[in-house]
């Protein structure tokens, strides 16, 4: 059992450690006022293999395994948490049409993809559909050669923006057995988004609902056979957990890093307040919590990749664990800065807002509880 990076991953994290500190850390607090989606920098990160991290290399991809795409995640993470996460969201997007996709689909998507030239939204959510995904609405009743799309999707990143959106969609009976994976290409006649939601973080890509009205949209664009949407849904989701908790670690170890600074320079009674030992302590704490956490995610990814048939449960505690600690961590940083980590001329409160959708998000934090527990119940 060896905890070290290989030289390959060691090179992969200097890359993405370089390219957050250079282009994501400088610009992450403007992003976030401004609410401005830097495709220009997603783009940027495409160039480095970041858009296609475990896509095959016939059509761009990096052919990373799930522990590199941690390491990635981090990293980035670590520079802008909103924008390492949409990185994030449009991997599983490839991921799913690479893994799923017929050769017909995979090169007439992925190339543009893996690029970032096209970017991808995923789209399971909806208004009346959150932890309960197998009850999802949205209906795709086949016509001919197209499927006529009506419904909603809720929370998506990217909406209005995106180009590809992969939607889970009903085609067949209630239940997870009647769901089927389709990809909606903006500028489809009947496609329309919600209004820009208003969100606590993650501010540097919009949120929105997407909206079928007679969509029509090729049968030629359903990835996978009918009924298979769910499980095509379930597994895009396992990655996304690690991918997510990873986000959580780089960006609580950002937060460390920045209180430790903090407590070095800031005095009180006459002391730095990094000399007492209650501060001392709390540093201790969060140093191994967050060293815990990494050990997790980085377990899980490693029994995602060489198939371990308890990978989605070791995906659902480490993306638990790693993202209640991560906020934890986040924010007793902000405590340690004291009333001025409440002020945005910080990074510690946009940390704290930024962290606080990943204990909701790619499965809210109680469904991994139930995920675990049915698990240790088969037992």
């Amino acid at each position: 059992m060896d905890f070290e990076l290989n030289e390959d991953q060691r090179a992969i994290e200097d890359a993405a450690r370089r390219f957050a500190r250079d282009r994501l850390a400088p610009n992450a607090a403007e992003w976030d006022a401004t609410e401005h989606f830097p495709v220009d920098a997603l783009r940027e990160a495409a160039g480095l293999g970041f858009a296609g991290i475990y896509v095959k290399s016939d059509v761009g991809g990096s052919e990373m395994s799930r522990l590199d795409a941690a390491i990635v995640m981090e990293e980035l993470s670590a520079g802008c948490t909103s924008t390492a996460a949409f990185i994030s969201i449009h991997n599983m997007a490839s991921w799913m049409i690479d893994r799923f996709g017929n050769e017909e689909q995979r090169k007439r998507f992925l190339p543009q993809m893996t690029s970032m030239a096209k970017i991808a939204s995923y789209c399971l959510t909806e208004p009346g559909s959150g932890s309960d995904a197998a009850s999802l609405k949205t209906k795709a009743v086949k016509d001919g050669d197209r499927y006529v799309l009506n419904g909603g999707k809720a929370f998506i990143s990217g909406a209005g923006v995106s180009d590809l959106y992969v939607c889970m969609v009903r085609t067949g009976e209630d239940g997870p057995k009647g769901v089927s994976c389709i990809v909606v290409e903006k500028g489809t006649p009947g496609l329309s988004f919600g209004k820009k939601e208003r969100k606590m973080g993650w501010n540097s890509q919009p949120t929105a609902q997407v909206l079928f009205d007679n969509c029509r949209v090729p049968v030629a664009n359903r990835i996978g056979a009918e009924g298979e949407g769910f499980r095509i849904a379930m597994a895009g989701l396992d990655g996304g957990r690690i991918n997510i908790g990873a986000c959580s670690v780089g960006t609580a170890r950002a937060a460390l890093d920045e209180a430790m600074a903090y407590a070095r320079d800031r005095k009180q009674f006459g002391r730095a307040i990094g000399d007492f030992q209650a501060n001392q302590f709390k540093l201790a704490d969060m140093a191994t919590e967050l060293e815990a956490s990494r050990l997790m995610i980085r377990s899980a990814a490693a029994a995602l990749d060489r198939r371990d048939p308890r990978a989605t449960m070791l995906c659902a505690m480490a993306k638990r664990f790693a993202t209640d600690t991560g906020f934890k961590i986040a924010n007793d940083a902000l405590q340690l800065h004291g009333g001025y980590g409440y002020l945005k001329d910080f990074p510690a409160e946009r940390h704290v807002r930024d962290l606080r959708v990943h204990q909701i998000l790619e499965g809210t934090n109680e469904i991994m509880r139930v995920i675990v527990a049915r698990e240790l119940s088969r037992q």
